[in-house]
C-alpha cells in the first residue's frame, strides 16, 4: 500500500490547538489510534461552534458522524501540543465531509490525517435535514486549499 500525499499547513484555514493528556497514551507510549478521531471531532465541532454559531445542545438538528477514515505517519505523545486543521472538502445537501490533519508543532507536514462526514439530521426525528444557507455560506470559506 503506498503512502498519501502528507497535507500541509498551508492547506488550512482553522486550527484547533489540543493539549494531549496523560491518559491519551497506551501501553506503548505513544497516543492510542482511537484518541485520533477525538481529537478530529473535537476539532471539527470547534470549526461549526466557533465560526458558524452552532448551537450542539439547543439546535434543532445535529451532525452524525457517517464515515470516517485516519492514516497515521508519526507518533504522538503525551506531553505534547499539537495542532488539528480543518478543512471542508465536500458540503452536499445535508452532509458536509471535513479533512483534517494533525500537526506536531513547528511542523509543516501532517503527523496524521484523514476525514470525517456529517449527516445532518432533525435531533428528534433523525430524518436528514438540509444545511441553511447561512452556515453553507461560512463553512465555503474552510474549503480544503489545494
Amino acid at each position: 500500500m503506498s503512502k498519501p500525499t502528507l497535507k500541509r499547513r498551508d492547506q488550512f484555514k482553522f486550527f484547533f490547538p489540543i493539549q494531549t493528556r496523560w491518559a491519551d497514551n497506551d501501553i506503548y507510549g505513544h497516543v492510542n489510534n482511537v484518541t485520533y478521531y477525538s481529537y478530529f471531532d473535537t476539532a471539527a465541532n470547534s470549526l461549526l461552534i466557533q465560526k458558524t454559531g452552532f448551537d450542539i445542545h439547543n439546535s434543532e438538528i445535529i451532525g452524525l458522524v457517517v464515515d470516517s477514515a485516519c492514516s497515521f505517519q508519526q507518533e504522538l505523545s503525551f506531553p505534547e501540543i499539537i495542532e488539528v486543521g480543518v478543512a471542508i472538502g465536500k458540503i452536499g445537501n445535508s452532509s458536509l465531509r471535513y479533512e483534517l490533519a494533525i500537526f506536531k508543532q513547528n511542523q509543516d507536514e501532517a503527523a496524521a490525517q484523514g476525514h470525517f462526514v456529517h449527516v445532518f439530521v432533525d435531533r428528534k426525528n433523525r430524518k436528514s435535514t438540509a444545511i441553511s444557507v447561512e452556515m453553507r455560506n461560512v463553512l465555503e470559506q474552510y474549503q480544503l486549499i489545494s
